[in-house]
């Protein structure tokens, strides 16, 4: 499995240059004016992996396949979109079908860029968003409570759903409530619910250190994923070589590509871990969520190795590279045997044997 990102925002914050540099391509028409982007933009993107790449030559592999994160650039939202404004109602079913959301907000200053409420306020923009999101969550567990939609509820059901109207009339978040309540609310689609990352979309001058737009940012949502990006800079970056992007990142004193950050923080969102079969005909990342058995993760593969497991062959690949291979490792005890109650680990090597 993959994940699914929603790269949302206001009008003109720079959603579709960070789409053009997340998947390398210029599928999503950048321009400076509101709503260009009308239908979402979909790409699929490989996620690297350094140890995936020396498996691949350990192994000889014939082919290499990286795990993939699907991006979706989603058309701005304006104040009113629950009620419909601008492309709003769009915006919002969008948003329902993606697993995580990508806060995308303007942190840098342009007079060549308009911004839709005329003044650059990162914090507000996001207060615009959420709210937007809010009401529509409103909307919809009021028409959930509708006296002829009663009658398929439980009693327990309509309890948690009049708890949320309170909370979410009230401003405030649907997290407050416990578990139970939530696994019930995400079923019916409430977006207040999506794991979100905040980030701030800053210009060359200010990406090491940030700007006042970039602290009032994390003052403001202290609990929240924040990170910091240029997405002028990822879109340049995502056109070059691997060295001639080196030389680059070099030159600005760039560390880490903005993009590395943001699927390794969605992946820690999320929750998910990445295990790899190795061997001659390919090596393959996969990625599961944490805590995963070994039979459930065997059925990412194929359904039948779920059904038909017996057990798994299980090395680090920490030491799969220091030794060379599984046989190796095998000789130096560092394969391990494991059952049904195993539960997989990120850097996993896994040979499942399953009944034929």
């Amino acid at each position: 499995m993959g994940f699914k990102c929603g790269i949302v925002g206001l009008p003109n914050v720079g959603k579709s240059t960070l789409f053009n540099a997340l998947t390398s391509t210029k599928n999503a028409e950048a321009a400076n004016f509101p709503f260009c982007t009308i239908d979402p933009n979909i790409g699929v993107v490989d996620v690297p992996d350094s140890r995936l790449d020396t498996l691949a030559k350990l192994s000889n592999s014939k082919k290499k396949i990286y795990t993939t994160i699907t991006f979706v650039d989603i058309a701005g939202l304006v104040k009113g979109a629950s009620k419909g404004e601008g492309l709003g109602n769009k915006f919002l079913s969008h948003i329902r079908e993606v697993d995580a959301i990508i806060h995308l907000v303007r942190c840098f200053e342009s007079e060549n860029i308009q911004h839709v409420n005329n003044r650059v306020n990162p914090v507000e923009d996001l207060e615009t968003i959420n709210t937007e999101i809010a009401l529509s969550d409103i909307e919809t567990v009021q028409k959930k409570l509708e006296k002829s939609k009663k009658k398929l509820l439980s009693h327990k059901e309509i309890e948690i759903l009049e708890k949320s109207l309170e909370v979410l009339n009230n401003g405030n978040k649907l997290n407050s409530l416990e578990n139970l309540s939530k696994g019930f609310l995400s079923q019916i689609g409430l977006l207040s619910l999506k794991p979100k990352i905040i980030v701030c979309n800053v210009d060359e001058v200010t990406l090491k250190d940030g700007n006042k737009h970039t602290f009032n940012v994390k003052k403001s949502y202290p609990k929240e994923k924040v990170i910091t990006i240029c997405a002028d800079i990822e879109d340049q970056l995502s056109s070059l070589s691997k060295d001639e992007r080196s030389k680059f990142m070099r030159e600005i004193g760039l560390e880490k590509m903005g993009i590395s950050k943001l699927i390794k923080e969605g992946y820690d969102l999320l929750g998910l871990e990445t295990f790899f079969t190795s061997g001659k005909e390919e090596s393959r990342a996969w990625t599961v969520k944490k805590n995963t058995s070994a039979p459930k993760a065997a059925g990412v593969i194929h359904t039948d190795f779920e059904k038909n497991f017996i057990r798994a062959e299980a090395v680090d690949a920490t030491d799969f590279i220091k030794y060379g291979s599984a046989e190796k490792c095998k000789e130096n005890g560092k394969l391990r045997i494991e059952g049904k109650e195993y539960i997989v680990k990120d850097g996993d090597v896994l040979h499942f044997r399953v009944n034929p």
